[in-house]
């Protein structure tokens, strides 16, 4: 298990995307209702949010709900609607305290009146954060979100604002739901699947990916610090060969 000492703050990822798998089968293997695992999983996300402030990680997303987890039990959708607007006003005052900053990406008009107005609130509450920045993916889909992207681009050529030949990839990401935040250098998948799941698919085309088969209600802060440490291990070349990198890397320290 790593420890903090371990992290070289120099290195680190500028964005940790999370997707928060596996609360249902730790509910299941205790016997317990698949919303106990829900809930389990807030207390991970609490711990896991404040190990990321120690390090110094400026930008997390967490994947709290999909597009296609509507289809879920209505049970198990109305149970997490009440537990986003519980979560995120018994937490409203620690991420004022530790300066950090909230927002959505995905459609959240969908949530419940009483769970959009406490988004609403903390929303607004923590706007002045400066230390992080907490995203919270909510009714989201990496290819809606594209979809609605090329929409916008091409009401743009309709109304003859720009050409389809000046189209140009800063165009599409200047239009995604994460335009104001730096692409995720690091994706964190617990609960034993390997599979990025329509998460942030533009976003993550040079993200390090890491798969643990830990569930997260069990997920703890030196787990977290495995996965920065691994991240700072591997080697990122960004289509360059090796030895380019290791050059690049000789000249800075020139």
């Amino acid at each position: 298990m790593a420890t903090l000492d371990q992290i070289d703050k120099t290195r680190l990822p500028k964005h940790i995307a999370i997707i928060m798998d596996g609360n249902g089968r730790w509910a299941k293997q205790r016997g317990l209702e698949r919303s106990a695992g829900h809930r389990e999983g807030l207390e991970a996300l609490r711990r896991i949010m404040r190990a990321i402030q120690e390090v110094g990680v400026k930008y997390v997303t967490v994947y709290s709900f999909s597009t296609e987890n509507w289809n879920r039990p209505k049970e198990e959708v109305d149970a997490l609607m009440n537990l986003i607007a519980w979560g995120l006003k018994s937490e409203e005052q620690n991420m004022i305290e530790m300066g950090a900053r909230l927002e959505f990406i995905g459609d959240i008009s969908r949530m419940p009146e009483e769970a959009l107005r406490v988004t609403n609130e903390v929303i607004a509450s923590t706007s002045q954060g400066q230390n992080y920045t907490m995203i919270v993916a909510f009714n989201y889909g990496s290819r809606d979100e594209i979809t609605r992207s090329v929409r916008a681009i091409a009401e743009k050529v309709a109304k003859g604002e720009m050409k389809p030949e000046d189209i140009t990839e800063e165009d599409i990401s200047r239009n995604l739901d994460t335009r104001n935040y730096p692409d995720p250098d690091l994706l964190i998948r617990t609960g034993g699947e390997e599979r990025i799941s329509n998460y942030l698919l533009w976003q993550m085309a040079y993200a390090e990916m890491y798969f643990t088969p830990i569930f997260w209600p069990d997920f703890t802060k030196a787990d977290i610090y495995d996965a920065i440490v691994e991240f700072q291990n591997r080697e990122r070349r960004f289509g360059k060969t090796s030895a380019q990198i290791q050059e690049e890397e000789k000249e800075k320290l020139l």
